[in-house]
């Protein structure tokens, strides 16, 4: 029999074939919407659906009167000529509604991918073709019966706000539950002279309090249970679920022959307090995604966009494409990157990169998004699109860096797998011993079963090192500090030797003009050149005369200098034919029939750089410095900062060669670099971080980016990271311990169900307890 065929004999027995609402006999469909879904399913050739589909609520039901987005304002270009987009689809309700989805967009002839996630319900799409085509996208997935929007940090808020109200809920009513029932057990315990009839009754009023609680409160862990299996696993909640349900029916059974004592008592309070762990997991593990949640929000709003003609108008900030212009006002908030196109800017970056202090940028300096303007309204020129920005990048780095997988928590995941089956043979053994081999009647063989089934539930040991992980992420972030890759706070706690570039990380990174032997007709005409590129010096030479105009037609050479069509040169020394000259920090101006005039730079080291090296020493991590600089330059800034090893005039070849070196005798190398020439080192450390003003391609390489106090920062991430470390150890060396003794008492009869749930549940919160210290100021200052 066919799938189609299955579903419309089930149908027919009294559910929709398409969606499972209730329908009247002989009936196939419950509305021409699904009728017509149905027959989009089957003309997709995906009847494979109906087979995989594990519930049937009517959640796909096609809303026939529901408006549908338009997406096109939210469609950005990718690469290749690829058009992108965010989706949040609604109505999710297994792993084959994320198949069907992501196989009928896969049979659209345009379209490259399409990844749909369970969890948050994010659907990533591309295709080659018009932004019109996301429309028809959209349309398909609502004929299907799914509810579509484009995915924002609002649609991330709701997700989460969803999942927290259902949890909160379930514990409310378990809490209520087990307090109850709790009441009447102790007047069981300490009624020592109470009637048979009276104590039945207490019994039966327990039992009418605790079997709905029991039902309704546990339902988010018998539904991950049953997902598990359907999926061939056996998860903790598999234990739990066991546990509770056993409890429950052997409590039933004393109710039912009037026994002495019942565990409903055990069973909700279990409940209780492992919903209240899972309820403060989330919460450690929610600092993390609330960041990428708050991130997000930034870029959310209305910006006002500049029209060629100047007309102003208020659009949505994901509207805007790299080089439109918008107008900011005073106190309006930065949505997008840009440039500032005239005057100052004074700007608060306190929300994304911690500065406590507004910071004014000059004319052509990038404005990073985010910040909010303290000061007069200004026009800015967009540089990247929403989708594309600094704060959408920030937001993937954080959710990876929360995903990725360290080798503690692997080895912690890996243990549960096996140690899981293993609880359920120690309980299974546990009752056929007290039972086969004590001869105990079944009933009273079941409690030390049950208990140990409970007691060995490993919940505690499960979140051992991820709620350690999501807790120090957080709080990094909170203090500046991005944490990029999810291993790297167990490869930072183990780094022992820093090696540090000079230009840009232990300096500023900002060349300021020195008096020389030119005359200021020279400097307005070298600066009027050095308008024309980005490098640093140019940069610098043009601040140091801003009333100097552009010249025109201005050729630049890559890593040698400018040309002007009237034969005027700005660069290297060998660029203008003096190849013996100094070629420090200097750009040498050179025009027809005048002689050649050097203007001298000099980089300020940062003011933190000397008690940072001696902070990383103390931490045991010498530093070196290692620089592409000459000589001179090098060795002088050295001696600044305390730094008794260094190495100038390095490539970046002999950069990464170098690192690779040190990782050969053994050591394991932090490298910290912000410029291009850094990146192949940065990526090839143990361990690696960029100050938050690097370059885009430094920031790829490395595993942390220091947005805010500069390299101040970085002993501070050191400390949390070592922390942490040692917190997933205590955690893991902890569930470990309780296991090896409780284990023994419970299948010695020494511990009842209701103990066990305390004890058991109690374990985990002491874990979540001790994970939350990661996150603690004591690990940030010395």
């Amino acid at each position: 029999m066919t799938a189609s065929a299955l579903r419309g004999a089930q149908g027919a027995a009294g559910g929709c074939t398409h969606c499972g609402t209730p329908v009247r006999g002989g009936t196939r469909f419950c509305c021409t919407g699904c009728e017509a879904a149905h027959a989009l399913v089957a003309g997709l050739g995906l009847d494979a659906f109906y087979r995989r589909r594990e519930t049937a609520d009517g959640s796909l039901r096609p809303e026939a009167t529901a408006p549908l987005p338009d997406v096109t304002p939210h469609v950005r270009a990718g690469r290749g000529g690829e058009q992108c987009l965010e989706l949040m689809v609604s109505g999710l309700t297994c792993g084959a509604c994320v198949w069907l989805v992501e196989q009928a967009l896969a049979a659209e002839p345009d379209v490259a991918r399409a990844r749909l996630a369970l969890s948050t319900r994010r659907l990533t799409l591309a295709w080659t073709g018009p932004t019109a085509r996301g429309n028809d996208f959209v349309a398909l997935l609502a004929r299907l019966g799914f509810r579509v929007a484009p995915w924002s940090a609002a649609c991330l808020r709701v997700s989460e706000d969803a999942e927290g109200r259902q949890l909160l809920r379930a514990l409310g009513i378990a809490a209520f539950g087990a307090m109850n029932v709790m009441l009447l057990s102790v007047a069981v315990w300490v009624g020592g002279d109470m009637g048979e009839a009276t104590r039945n009754a207490m019994h039966w009023l327990a039992a009418l309090i605790a079997l709905p609680v029991v039902l309704v409160a546990g339902m988010p862990i018998y539904r991950n249970a049953l997902a598990g299996l359907r999926a061939g696993r056996l998860t903790m909640d598999m234990a739990v679920a066991l546990g509770v349900l056993a409890t429950t029916g052997m409590s039933l059974s004393e109710v039912l022959r009037n026994g002495p004592y019942t565990w409903f008592d055990g069973a909700t309070a279990l409940l209780a307090l492992l919903l209240a762990g899972r309820v403060l997991d989330r919460a450690a593990r929610r600092r993390a995604r609330q960041a990428v949640a708050e991130l997000l929000a930034l870029q959310e709003g209305v910006v006002t966009r500049l029209a060629a003609d100047g007309m102003a108008e208020a659009v949505p900030a994901a509207a805007l494409r790299a080089g439109e212009r918008m107008l900011v006002a005073a106190g309006e908030r930065l949505r997008l990157d840009a440039v500032l196109e005239a005057g100052e800017a004074l700007l608060d970056a306190s929300a994304t990169s911690g500065e406590s202090l507004p910071r004014t940028f000059a004319a052509g300096e990038a404005l990073p998004a985010g910040a909010v303007n303290m000061g007069a309204p200004f026009t800015a020129r967009v540089t990247a699109a929403a989708a594309d920005g600094s704060l959408a990048a920030m937001a993937r780095l954080l959710e990876r860096a929360e995903q990725a997988k360290s080798r503690f928590i692997d080895i912690a995941e890996r243990a549960v797998r096996f140690y899981v089956p293993a609880v359920h043979a120690v309980a299974l053994a546990t009752f056929l011993g007290w039972w086969l081999w004590l001869g105990l009647p079944w009933q009273e063989a079941l409690v030390p079963a049950v208990a140990a089934l409970i007691v060995t539930c490993p919940c505690g040991f499960a979140i051992a090192v991820p709620a350690v992980q999501a807790v120090a992420v957080g709080a990094l972030f909170r203090r500046g500090v991005l944490v990029a890759n999810g291993t790297a706070l167990e490869r930072l706690a183990s780094a022992d030797h820093a090696v540090l570039d000079k230009t840009g990380t232990l300096t500023e990174g900002r060349p300021t003009l020195l008096p020389g032997d030119w005359d200021e007709a020279e400097l307005r005409a070298a600066a009027g050149l050095a308008r024309a590129s980005r490098h640093p010096l140019a940069r610098a030479l043009a601040a140091a005369c801003p009333e100097a105009p552009a010249a025109s037609g201005v050729v630049e050479h890559a890593g040698l200098g400018l040309c002007a069509p009237d034969g005027r040169r700005l660069g290297s020394a060998r660029f203008i034919g003096e190849a013996g000259a100094d070629q420090g920090l200097t750009l040498w101006y050179a025009a027809p029939g005048v002689a050649p005039v050097a203007f001298r730079f000099a980089d300020r080291p940062r003011p933190e750089a000397p008690a940072v090296v001696r902070q990383l020493a103390a931490l045991g991590l010498p530093a070196e410095l290692l620089s592409g600089d000459a000589r001179p330059a090098v060795a002088s800034l050295a001696a600044r900062v305390g730094i008794g090893r260094w190495t100038a005039a390095a490539s970046p070849a002999e950069k990464a060669a170098w690192i690779e070196s040190l990782r050969a005798e053994g050591r394991r190398p932090l490298m910290l670099g912000d410029g291009i020439n850094d990146a192949a080192a940065l990526a090839l450390a143990h361990v690696s971080a960029c100050p938050g003003e690097g370059t885009d391609l430094a920031q790829g390489a490395a595993d942390l980016v220091l947005r805010a106090g500069g390299l101040a920062a970085l002993p501070g991430a050191i400390r949390t990271a070592r922390r942490a470390q040692r917190l997933a150890r205590q955690n893991i060396a902890f569930s470990l311990a309780y296991n090896l003794v409780a284990v023994p008492l419970a299948v010695a009869g020494l511990v009842t169900p209701l103990i066990a749930a305390v004890v058991m549940a109690t374990s985990s919160l002491v874990v979540i307890g001790n994970s939350l210290r990661a996150g603690q100021e004591a690990a940030w200052t010395p």
